[in-house]
């Protein structure tokens, strides 16, 4: 490969949307430049918030970037949903001092993706290298990239990166017609369960589907009421800003599907959900009015239903949650690596992780045993 330079942005609004997708792709919403230019114009990240960011760009020889990274400088480690708060406290009793970190990521988003935005695979261990010295430089005490793809993967490795195992449960669609066509490769009384459970979540209601110009301000205003709920009760408070939802909407369109449920013409729970290459995302869920089954019904059979109809395969509703196991949701690994200059540090980080991924794999291994699907 030809000589490259690697360089710092004041954010990924400062870099041509072009020169970011032809590096990202358009199969994972998450890293495209739509999504994070849209974070970042509704200071839902930014310097206040914890998250600044500090996107890094390896130049190839045309002077177009063919490797970029979606970096952020953290001052805590909220938003993330790979836990290091044990790390914090091991590293600051030893007196050294963990934040500001650098995080390689898609901001509150526990979505598996590419991290190392390629648009020359060659650039991999070039854009690593920036990684690791941006860490030195600033003297950061660690380098995390989370929700990687598993594909990417041995590129950490291979730069000396440790590596984090953990789990989510994700649908996977075997070429259904209907939903009907995927409760048939279910144990009959689960089959049961889940018909239900359907029947008892929508009495009464209406269920829209709406994409693109479909979601107006009245949808999205019905929607911010259901987001500040849920991130009141999860976070304290929501980590998203009013307007990034209009923002979204407009940078994405088709992309976005919001699922609404209305009682005589009024929104009471809303899901919201970014369609990708080959998957269907579930990101964010809230309601006014409490129905039994309804939260289940928004956000994974509805989402079942959506994909099924768009002929994506799978499913992807976001972290945590073995309640999804029952619902046709199959546990699968998901993954993190990170870069720790410090030698004893980096040690003592390794160790755990060996015991932690023993647990995390064996608790795979009984969850997928656990499944509702027909045995033989």
């Amino acid at each position: 490969m030809t000589a490259v330079t690697a360089r710092l942005a004041d954010g990924v609004s400062a870099i041509p949307a072009d020169q970011w997708d032809a590096c990202a792709g358009g199969d994972n919403p998450f890293v495209s430049h739509a999504f994070l230019a849209a974070l970042e114009q509704s200071n839902s990240v930014g310097a206040r918030s914890g998250w600044q960011p500090i996107p890094i760009i390896v130049d190839g020889a045309d002077s177009a970037p063919v490797a970029v990274a979606p970096a952020y400088a953290k001052s805590h480690s909220q938003g993330e949903y790979v836990f290091d708060h044990a790390w914090v406290d091991a590293w600051e009793r030893a007196g050294g001092r963990y934040y500001p970190k650098l995080q390689v990521a898609a901001p509150f988003t526990p979505v598996p993706g590419p991290r190392l935005l390629l648009r020359d695979r060659a650039a991999a261990p070039a854009l690593i290298a920036a990684l690791e010295a941006v860490t030195d430089q600033h003297e950061l005490s660690s380098a995390h990239a989370t929700f990687v793809d598993a594909d990417q993967i041995p590129l950490f490795e291979a730069a000396g990166w440790l590596i984090r195992e953990g789990t989510q449960f994700h649908w996977r669609n075997q070429g259904f017609a209907s939903f009907d066509d995927f409760l048939d490769t279910l144990a009959s009384r689960k089959r049961k369960a889940i018909r239900k459970e359907r029947a008892a979540a929508v009495a009464g209601l209406t269920i829209r589907h709406l994409t693109g110009a479909e979601i107006g301000v009245r949808e999205w205003d019905a929607f911010w009421t259901f987001y500040q709920d849920t991130g009141s009760r999860k976070w304290g408070r929501p980590y998203l800003t009013r307007s990034f939802f209009p923002l979204l909407g407009q940078a994405m369109g088709d992309r976005v599907l919001l699922i609404l449920a209305e009682r005589d013409g009024v929104p009471i729970a809303g899901a919201l959900n970014l369609i990708g290459g080959d998957a269907l995302y579930g990101r964010y869920w809230g309601c006014t009015k409490e129905v039994p089954f309804l939260h289940f019904e928004l956000c994974y059979y509805q989402a079942i239903d959506a994909a099924i109809a768009r002929g994506l395969g799978s499913v992807e509703a976001g972290a945590q949650g073995e309640h999804k196991l029952a619902r046709g949701y199959a546990p699968v690994p998901t993954w993190s690596a990170h870069y720790i200059p410090d030698a004893g540090f980096r040690r003592a980080v390794a160790d755990f992780l060996v015991r932690e991924r023993a647990a995390v794999e064996a608790d795979q291994n009984y969850l997928g045993q656990m499944t509702p699907f027909k045995r033989g």
